[in-house]
Order: C-alpha cells, then sequence, then structure tokens
C-alpha cells in the first residue's frame, strides 16, 4: 500500500513539482516579461490578480501560456492575501515547493533556482532572499530602503526567533508544502507584514530558514510598500509576536533554565530600576547627597539582572531551529490529500538537469 501510494505522488519522474504563486495588483506593464522569464523547471505559474485595477490578471490571461493559471481575488486582500490564495491552490493541486516572487520585475526569475535548491537537497523548508549578502550590489538599493531594512531586519530577529537571517521584508521566498501544511492560514497577516508574519508562525513550527544571497534590482517599476509608513506598524507587531513566541517556546511548550534566566534578570532589572529612582527623587528632594551604599544597591541589581538577560539571549539566539520539519505532520486546511516530496533523487544525475527537461 505504501509502495502504491509514493508512485501516486511522484508524478514527476522522482523529481519535486515546482510551482510559482505572483501577486498581481499595478503590475500590468511588467507582469508579462516576468512570466515569460521563469524558468523551465517550474511546473506551474500562478498569477493572483489581487482585484487589480489594471486588471493583471486579464492580461496573463491573453498569453495563453499552458503553464499559467489566474486566480482571482473578489476584493484585494494585500500582498499577503494574494499569496495566501496561490500557496493554498498550489498545494491542492499537489506541488512539492512553491516559489513567490513579486509582479513588477524586482526579482530575477533566473535566480529562482538558487531559492529552490536548499529545499530540494535538504537543508531547509523556507528559504528567502538577502540583498545585503554581497555590499557590492547595496549600492543600487535607495539609501531609504537600506535604513528601513536594516531596523526592520532587527525587529524582525527578535520578533520571529531567526537570528541568522536578514533582509525580512525580502518577498522572494520558496517554501516546501509540508511546512506550509503546519500553518494556519487564517492567523497570517495579508498585508505587507506578511513576509515577517509567516517567518514568526514558521518558528512556532521549528521550520528550517535559509537565506539566500541574491542582488537589488531596479528599474522603473514602482514599489506601494513604503518604509516610512509602515515602520511604526510593523514595530507595534513585532513587539507583539516576540511576546508571544516567549511566551510559547518558553512558558507554554517548555520551561527550561532560560525561561528562569528571563523572569529573575526582568524581576532585578525592574527592582534596581524603580528603587534608584525613589531614591534619586528622594536625594533630590531633601538636597542630600545618596550614599555609595543606595547607588550600589540600585546598581546591583540592575547588573544581575541584565547578565541574566543576555545570558537569555545567547541560549535564543542558540536555539534557531536546525532540523527541518518537512514530510512531518500536515494541516489539512491547506490539502486534505497527502502529497510530498519523492523519497529519494537519482544522485547520478543533476537534479536541476532532470527538472529543466
Amino acid at each position: 500500500m505504501e509502495e502504491a501510494n509514493d508512485q501516486k505522488r511522484d508524478t514527476h519522474g522522482g523529481s519535486p513539482s515546482i510551482a510559482v504563486v505572483i501577486p498581481a495588483y499595478k503590475v500590468a506593464a511588467h507582469v508579462e516579461d516576468v512570466v515569460r522569464t521563469v524558468p523551465a523547471f517550474v511546473r506551474h505559474i500562478y498569477i493572483v490578480d489581487d482585484a487589480c485595477p489594471e486588471q493583471s490578471g486579464a492580461v496573463v490571461e491573453a498569453m495563453a501560456d499552458p503553464r499559467v493559471s489566474v486566480v482571482f481575488n473578489g476584493r484585494n486582500r494585500g500582498v499577503g492575501g494574494a499569496v495566501l490564495a496561490g500557496y493554498a491552490t498550489a498545494v491542492g493541486d499537489g506541488h512539492d515547493i512553491i516559489v513567490k516572487i513579486d509582479g513588477d520585475g524586482q526579482m530575477d526569475p533566473l535566480k529562482m533556482w538558487d531559492i529552490v535548491e536548499p529545499i530540494i537537497e535538504g537543508e531547509a523548508d523556507y528559504t528567502k532572499g538577502n540583498r545585503f549578502y554581497d555590499l557590492t550590489y547595496i549600492g543600487n538599493m535607495p539609501r531609504m530602503r537600506i535604513a528601513g531594512n536594516a531596523a526592520l531586519s532587527f525587529l524582525a530577529k527578535a520578533s520571529t526567533g531567526y537570528w541568522d537571517i536578514l533582509d525580512p521584508t525580502n518577498g522572494y521566498t520558496a517554501i516546501h508544502a509540508d511546512a506550509l501544511r503546519r500553518l494556519n492560514a487564517r492567523k497570517i497577516s495579508e498585508r505587507y507584514f506578511f513576509e515577517t508574519d509567516i517567518l514568526f508562525r514558521l518558528n512556532l513550527a521549528r521550520a528550517v530558514v535559509v537565506d539566500v544571497p541574491l542582488d537589488a534590482r531596479y528599474g522603473d517599476e514602482v514599489s506601494n510598500l513604503k518604509i516610512s509608513r509602515v515602520i511604526g506598524e510593523f514595530a507595534f507587531k513585532h513587539a507583539r509576536n516576540a511576546m508571544k513566541r516567549v511566551f510559547y517556546n518558553y512558558f507554554l511548550r517548555d520551561f527550561t533554565i532560560a525561561s528562569v534566566e528571563l523572569v529573575a534578570g526582568l524581576i532585578l532589572v525592574a527592582v534596581g530600576t524603580v528603587f534608584g529612582a525613589v531614591s534619586w527623587a528622594h536625594s533630590f528632594a531633601s538636597g542630600a547627597a545618596t550614599s555609595a551604599g543606595t547607588v550600589m544597591l540600585a546598581a546591583l541589581p540592575i547588573m544581575l539582572g541584565l547578565q541574566l538577560l543576555l545570558a537569555f539571549l545567547a541560549y535564543d539566539i542558540a536555539r534557531v531551529p536546525r532540523r527541518r520539519i518537512s514530510r512531518r505532520s500536515r494541516n489539512p486546511e491547506w490539502r486534505s490529500s497527502d502529497h510530498r516530496l519523492p523519497r529519494s533523487f537519482d544522485a547520478s544525475h543533476s537534479t536541476r538537469e532532470r527538472l529543466e527537461r
């Protein structure tokens, strides 16, 4: 019976089935060129027309490309909602790896192999581009975007728990279908916070995430994301997710020495700060100099508390997921039937060559 099931899943000659999801909103001038340059090893391309006023979906339909299907959202759900609609359709059609690129031409489809290779080789459940890896290409990025991404990257590290990644808003991603099945689509942010929020959800599922170096490419396209407008909203959502992640991982699911360090550290810092503030206020009101002993009583718990918080941080950084979750339990919300990556690949041939046949 198991052998029969494996034969049913292996519909592409032992190679994983790769699909591409392209959210389309005000990209009618670029989406055709993006579709034409999608590599041959991609089995299917899903264009999600997110109630686009330029009718990007109709533009793509006119191409009559056999690999392309257009999904129409009845209302504008934002980039995250469009991607989730494409994900659900791609997984429902039995694809193993789903790549997401934008339709505005900023992401080079010819770099797609670099994105999917870590997943095919069993090194990751989710991959994403990193435009900050090669300093040569950073000069191509607008300075405001560099500063905004640097700030958001630090916040994302704390909120997602992936301390070894950068460029969290990069939308050039790939994910294994099994990792998608571990996520609750209804809880994922549907707007511009989507890329970071899905990282937070992946961390809760203990998925392995890998950064892939990519160069920044900018032309005449106009980005709908203005970091200066969303940085306040992102900061709030990062703080919320950080607290959720810490509570889930260190108090609800598990309780370790790091949990004790966090609680003790916060208490000591709070006690030292309050005691020091009260002592300073009393000294200021009375005009009397604060004694050295009082200063030490305030400083000592703060220093001890900071040491404990640093120890917790070191533990959290070392706890980045290292074992992929692909081919484990599946969430029926994404798909009821059981499709997964084939158990083995032919080591005598290049996986890429077999995919491009």
